[in-house]
């Protein structure tokens, strides 16, 4: 598949095929990017989510035959610092970065505003991002790029990132209505959090840039023991804080059917790309491809 091949516009952006991706988990990333992207193609995904977008990553997906499906920004936690000489380097850097990646071919940032200060609420990140972020959309705009915003909700206890629940995401996009400014759409973090992620599709569904094939399972038994809330003491499993665990799709509680049909309806034609945070396909170089397989082959019921 051509890096850059395009199917679709919606809001500006060009799309390749609806199909399914991966971010690179560790053990198969720590086998370099060339056997990634042939072992990616192997099994038949058709993008990778890279950390760092390079020519020599650009050569070996080419070789391979495999997509590039976003590419992380560094410094996003140091947009929203208090220090304003910090902060004005952080704007310097990103955009930088959003200037190489555009040179090389790069369309879609992936970005998870987890402010650097874990205790920095999130009413005041908002008051930082809104003075911070419209050079960087302007920027985005300026060089062909679309940020997707995950809602990972940040680490415990203090859960701050910007973006992870409606309410802000409603503020966000009404502040800048750009569509070079979206999201990454992560059901699984609305599972966790108890927000009805199809209604979230109908909201926000024009600005979905990327998308996330991860799922959750709620734990009864241990929502019974600590609620919501994180637990007390160690939780039983990893990806997990106590009364609900991350899984692949297809072992939770979302309705990829319906999912699929939304992103259709919305003209989504980008990648669902698989983030493998399973305690069951963990740990080993071969649990981790067995996760990516089990998931890809679930999410062929629906997006092939």
């Amino acid at each position: 598949m051509n890096q850059l091949a395009t199917s679709l516009t919606k809001g500006g952006i060009d799309y390749m095929n609806f199909n399914i991706g991966m971010r690179i988990p560790p053990k198969i990333g720590s086998e370099g990017i060339e056997k990634v992207a042939s072992w990616a193609a192997e099994v038949e995904l058709d993008t990778l989510d890279v950390s760092r977008l390079t020519p020599e990553v650009i050569a070996a997906c080419e070789k391979a035959g495999v997509g590039i499906g976003t590419v992380d920004v560094a410094q996003v936690g140091q947009l929203f610092s208090l220090d304003e000489k910090r902060r004005s380097d952080a704007i310097d850097s990103v955009k930088k970065q959003m200037t190489d990646i555009a040179a090389l071919g790069g369309r879609v940032l992936f970005m998870c505003l987890v402010p650097e200060d874990h205790t920095l609420p999130r009413k005041d990140s908002f008051g930082i991002w809104k003075e911070t972020f419209p050079e960087i959309i302007q920027h985005a705009e300026q060089n062909g790029l679309y940020i997707a915003i995950e809602g990972w909700p940040g680490p415990a206890p203090y859960y701050p990132t910007l973006g992870c629940t409606p309410e802000t995401l409603r503020a966000m996009f009404n502040t800048i209505p750009s569509k070079h400014f979206g999201m990454t759409y992560d059901p699984s973090h609305l599972v966790r959090l108890g927000i009805d992620y199809i209604r979230v599709l109908s909201e926000f569904g024009e600005r979905v840039n990327h998308c996330h094939g991860k799922d959750t399972e709620m734990l009864t038994d241990d929502l019974y023991e600590c609620g919501v809330l994180q637990s007390t003491f160690t939780e039983k499993y990893l990806f997990s804080e106590g009364s609900w665990r991350y899984t692949i799709p297809g072992h939770g509680e979302v309705d990829w059917g319906k999912v699929a049909i939304r992103l259709q309806q919305l003209g989504y034609n980008g990648p669902i790309s698989i983030e493998l945070e399973d305690h069951r396909y963990w740990g080993t170089l071969e649990a981790e491809q067995q996760g990516i397989v089990k998931a890809a082959q679930y999410l062929r019921r629906y997006v092939k």
